[in-house]
């Protein structure tokens, strides 16, 4: 039995994610894997930083490269509890990542929306991961929103 699975780390940013709901933040949650070790783990902070930039691939992005001690990504793995949004897309594009794995799809603001693919040509992407899981998180915090207004 393997141990580092995509499920043994989707789980690991489902925890970010958990953390970005506990902050009232859009539970969306990421990790970067290089070798089988977490290299970056992220979730979004588009409301504690006043950023509509700080998402969770973006901060994951940002932590990664200052780890490795360059911009590119090519031998990594992002893993995302939600399908990137174009400004992630386009970002990943720009470090090269190996691999995108994502849990749920966004069918209002999903990169794969846009007829052009956005990623590096090399880049592989697996969508679907814990898609139940990881929709189940971002259902409950809209949820609740609605609720509170």
């Amino acid at each position: 039995m393997e141990l580092y699975t995509d499920e043994y780390f989707m789980k690991e940013a489902l925890k970010e994610a958990q953390r970005a709901f506990e902050k009232d933040e859009v539970p969306v949650g990421a990790v970067i894997v290089w070798n089988n070790r977490i290299i970056a783990r992220a979730h979004n902070l588009t409301e504690t930083l006043n950023d509509p930039t700080a998402h969770a691939e973006m901060q994951a992005f940002t932590a990664a490269t200052n780890t490795i001690g360059g911009k590119y990504l090519n031998d990594c793995t992002l893993y995302v509890t939600l399908e990137p949004c174009v400004m992630c897309a386009g970002a990943s594009f720009w470090t090269q990542l190996a691999k995108i794995v994502y849990g749920a799809g966004d069918e209002k603001r999903g990169y794969t929306l846009i007829r052009q693919n956005l990623l590096h040509p090399k880049t592989v992407v697996q969508g679907g991961i814990m898609k139940e899981e990881c929709s189940r998180l971002l259902k409950s915090f809209f949820e609740r929103k609605r609720q509170i207004l």
